[in-house]
């Protein structure tokens, strides 16, 4: 005599199980929603980032348990980590960068596509941490622009995360204009990019 098999004896509601994203402000009707494109862009781009790792020290490692299956970055639209830069919009800088690493990373920062983002992860990438030498750049916003900082030495995934959810309410409201502004060209002049 056959066992019977019951699947789904309880039923369940998908709602309770999935996180959705939240629908963006505007006006809705019968078979209608109108709202503003770079609200539908931002909401795009945010929940769709392909991050490029640039690791050298011991925050790469913690970023490696980042991306494990216990913190799973892939859960926040991350899943294909890229190590391509043309395919890439957010560069993850993480660890000691020597000022000769200084020019490589400008390139690979000129190599992504715009809208291309910054996340300076740990001490060293953000201020040269405990290497105040003439060697170690301190700071890396000193050769490409840095969006978002994440603190630690080195910092747990949890401050990864957290990072990462800043720069993702920071491309969810960016402007699809603010890329041609005037304030924006006048930034990347500043670092010597046309």
């Amino acid at each position: 005599m056959a066992r019977p098999v019951s699947y789904n004896v309880t039923p369940r509601k998908l709602e309770n199980d999935i996180s959705l994203a939240n629908m963006p402000e505007g006006y809705q009707g019968e078979g209608f929603f109108a709202t503003k494109l770079s609200d539908v862009v931002g909401l795009a781009r945010k929940n769709s980032i392909w991050p490029l790792p640039f690791a050298t020290s011991c925050c790469g490692i913690e970023f490696m348990a980042t991306m494990a299956s216990h913190y799973d970055l892939a859960r926040f639209g991350a899943e294909r980590v890229g190590f391509s830069p043309r395919q890439c919009d957010l560069l993850m800088v993480m660890g000691t960068i020597a000022k000769k690493m200084g020019p490589v990373v400008k390139q690979v920062y000129l190599q992504m596509a715009e809208p291309r983002w910054v996340i300076a992860v740990g001490a060293c990438a953000s201020s040269g941490g405990i290497f105040d030498t003439y060697s170690v750049l301190q700071g890396i916003d000193q050769v490409v622009p840095v969006d978002v900082y994440v603190p630690g030495c080195p910092p747990r995934p949890e401050a990864i995360i957290d990072g990462f959810m800043r720069i993702q309410d920071l491309i969810g409201r960016e402007s699809i204009r603010r890329r041609n502004g005037q304030e924006y060209k006048a930034l990347l002049e500043s670092y010597g990019i046309q």
